[in-house]
């Protein structure tokens, strides 16, 4: 039998749509398990001076530590949760319960290679195509964030040693701190325009990059987080939490990106505090003409 629902302290007792939901205690506590049994292995090969890179045929690097990391996932997911189903960045895909645990075992793998310690194990539950808990792992950095349907989003070491967090509250697009990845690519993409005039109008403009932009913005030390491409393994994980902190994700023309899906698509992502995600939908407008 799968774990039966049970609510985590301090949780909501509805969900964002008004009705009663059901948490799933059990399963986020899976999820820390999981974040504890990759991370010794993913510190030691971080900087390794023998890590074997390649870059696949859509240009993107990855590494042997990311496969390593995604079979220690999978095996603890096998001997606890074997009806579910588990979909990562590298291996096939097993299982075939309704329940999906989307893996995306290093997230950053750029910086990973380079000696930059902004990179994370993402892990999410979907269910019925919800994403229903998210947690990231950045073990470089010391800091988890994770989030479940009803039961807020919420930051620490680890579960035990945890503090609640929410988006900011600004409200003026002069006063917004971004975040955004690839800046190049807003620039001189089809929301160059659009890009340029936001990065005029805010506060300030900085390129933290990859998980780290979105888990700013849902802990309120950031505003907005542009991300020029996410695919379903990101997404999940971070939909989770940005939505449990009460933010908002669409894509650029304002749709709502929600589920995983389970093509490899990627999709321009936009991320706010909700409060000012009309002014930033607005302030790229200008030259994103219409969809597709």
């Amino acid at each position: 039998m799968g774990p039966s629902p049970a609510r985590i302290p301090g949780g909501a007792a509805t969900c964002g749509y008004g009705g009663p939901v059901a948490t799933f205690d059990d399963d986020l506590r899976l999820a820390h398990v999981l974040a504890d049994a990759v991370e010794r292995t993913a510190l030691d090969l971080f900087g390794s001076l023998d890590l074997k890179v390649s870059v696949t045929d859509d240009g993107a690097l990855t590494t042997q530590a990311t496969e390593r990391l995604e079979e220690l996932l999978r095996h603890q997911l096998q001997r606890t949760r074997p009806r579910d189903r588990v979909e990562g960045r590298v291996l096939e895909p097993t299982g075939q319960g309704d329940r999906r645990w989307v893996l995306d075992a290093l997230d950053g793998t750029a910086n990973y290679v380079r000696g930059v310690p902004v990179w994370a194990t993402l892990i999410s539950l979907v269910v019925e195509d919800q994403p229903v808990l998210g947690l990231v792992a950045a073990p470089s950095l010391a800091r988890r964030w994770w989030a479940g349907t009803g039961s807020g989003a919420w930051t620490g070491r680890q579960l035990s040693r945890a503090r609640q967090v929410a988006v900011s509250d600004t409200s003026v697009l002069e006063h917004a701190s971004v975040s955004v990845d690839e800046v190049a690519s807003w620039l001189f993409g089809p929301h160059g325009q659009g890009f340029a005039q936001l990065s005029d109008r805010v506060w300030r403009t900085r390129a933290y990059g990859d998980f780290w932009s979105h888990a700013l913005t849902a802990e309120g030390a950031t505003d907005v987080a542009l991300a020029a491409s996410m695919d379903r393994y990101q997404l999940s994980t971070l939909n989770a939490l940005v939505r449990e902190a009460g933010g908002r994700m669409t894509d650029p023309w304002g749709a709502e990106v929600v589920g995983p899906g389970t093509g490899t698509t990627s999709t321009p992502v936009v991320v706010t505090n909700g409060v000012l995600h009309d002014a930033v939908l607005g302030a790229l407008a200008p030259s994103t003409g219409a969809q597709g």
